[in-house]
């Protein structure tokens, strides 16, 4: 087994449930140590923030609050990486926990089911010389009905306000041929394809997790219905302060250069035309978009529903979304929370909780998949690759994992596919990454079932 470096991960196996506090902190402890990181990759004093997944508030399927645990990152997790981090800023610094989750969903709902605010004040109890917060680095909250953003409230964002990053030459979409037609966040393409043009490649980002002195990135192991699986890399869109400016898909099929359908069927054509004429429409008049919900359930019956037809994206053919989020992942590396190209390397770590993953139609909408796994590393394209086969794909069949070793612009990947290695406290997953055979069989996206699985897929959990 090879000594510490960035091709490493931590894949450790324990209780498959939250119930236990300790046991989760055992485990997450036990993943990081195993990693056997240098002495001051934490420092006395250094600001470090802590970027869980905190998508949505619940299952979109199932509002409650007891629907949130195979979505989210769980607080029994995120707790236990600030009692790891916490001893080792010997009673300086500052703990900062952070996400920009989905512009619909409530900030205020999310802390209350996960009851964000006691963990933070049992933290601060235990450290009282460590500043310990909680931040929700949105600029605004969208009110939505049946999907239709129909009002909007602007929030205080991130108080150190945002980092403008011009990727320019260094961007993935250099040459990609779906720019001029990619869709973001909102309705106003416009501003997306003026963000993405020619070699002009830009993104605006928040500024607390850009300035960290430390970032640790807890993503929740999940699949993605427009890049395969979210983990580490993906969870860097909720660092952003202007969403549209992250491009989802590029409108139109495969033959005429888009991915939003993976076939030009006449219903495919009659939904494009249909749907592009109602967003030029309500852009910039959300109080009207009240109107279109029930136009879109109309809509929904004809065309079918999005948890069964493939649309927007939302399939392997995907060839624009990862492109975006190997982008965040080079700006992250890259630059400092100025703007300007980091004159010393970030200190990063991820911890994915897989305690309970989700499987299926993810990432707001999975099954839940008890798994008992942390996986723990110090570069987001090794915890990935592992994270990916521990489910039983293939990595290099995945866009968006397969691009981190073959990056057109600056990589931030330092290190060979083949050096990928694993250290883990189950006997069968140690060792060279490429040699893993037994997985957890997760079921992918129904958009991506039969392109991603690979052969190993026996271990059933």
């Amino acid at each position: 087994m090879s000594s510490y470096g960035p091709h490493l991960a931590a894949c450790f196996r324990g209780p498959d449930h939250y119930r236990d506090g300790t046991a989760v902190h055992s485990l997450v402890s036990s993943a990081l140590d195993a990693l056997g990181l240098p002495q001051d990759h934490i420092r006395p004093g250094d600001r470090v923030v802590l970027k869980p997944n905190w998508v949505k508030e619940h299952d979109e399927r199932f509002p409650g609050p007891d629907q949130w645990e195979h979505v989210v990152t769980h607080p029994a997790v995120i707790e236990a990486v600030i009692r790891w981090v916490a001893p080792r800023l010997h009673g300086k610094g500052s703990i900062t926990v952070c996400d920009a989750p989905q512009t619909d969903s409530s900030f205020a709902t999310l802390r209350k089911y996960c009851q964000l605010d006691e963990m933070v004040a049992r933290c601060q109890s235990s450290f009282p010389g460590v500043e310990i917060g909680l931040l929700d680095l949105r600029p605004e909250e969208w009110h939505a009905v049946d999907g239709v953003t129909v009002s909007k409230t602007i929030l205080p964002g991130d108080p150190l306000g945002s980092t403008h990053v011009r990727l320019n030459e260094d961007s993935e979409f250099v040459g990609f041929r779906g720019c001029g037609q990619l869709y973001g966040a909102s309705y106003d393409m416009a501003e997306t394809n003026s963000k993405h043009s020619g070699v002009t490649h830009e993104y605006l980002l928040c500024r607390t997790p850009m300035d960290a002195d430390v970032l640790i990135n807890i993503p929740k192991l999940k699949t993605h219905k427009k890049v395969g699986i979210t983990c580490a890399l993906k969870n860097l869109v909720g660092i952003n302060a202007n969403k549209n400016w992250l491009p989802h898909h590029t409108e139109g099929t495969p033959e005429n250069g888009g991915d939003q359908f993976p076939r030009a069927t006449a219903k495919a054509k009659l939904e494009h035309s249909w749907m592009g004429a109602a967003k030029r429409f309500l852009k910039g008049r959300p109080m009207l978009s009240r109107l279109f919900v029930p136009l879109k359930k109309l809509g929904r019956l004809y065309f079918g529903d999005t948890q069964k037809v493939v649309r927007s994206g939302n399939w392997h053919g995907n060839d624009t979304c990862w492109r975006m989020v190997l982008d965040l992942n080079n700006c992250l590396f890259q630059y400092a929370g100025d703007g300007q190209r980091r004159r010393k390397a970030l200190r990063y770590l991820a911890v994915v909780d897989g305690i309970i993953g989700g499987e299926g139609n993810g990432p707001m909408a999975p099954d839940a998949k008890p798994s008992g796994v942390i996986i723990a590393g110090s570069h987001p394209a090794a915890v990935d690759c592992t994270a990916a086969t521990v489910m039983g794909f293939s990595w290099n069949r995945l866009r968006m994992l397969k691009g981190c070793f073959g990056s057109q612009g600056r990589s931030f990947t330092p290190f060979a596919a083949e050096d990928l290695e694993v250290i883990s406290n189950h006997r069968p997953w140690n060792g060279k990454l490429a040699a893993m055979s037994e997985t957890l069989d997760f079921k992918p996206h129904f958009g991506w079932t039969g392109a991603i699985e690979n052969e190993h897929r026996r271990l059933k959990v």
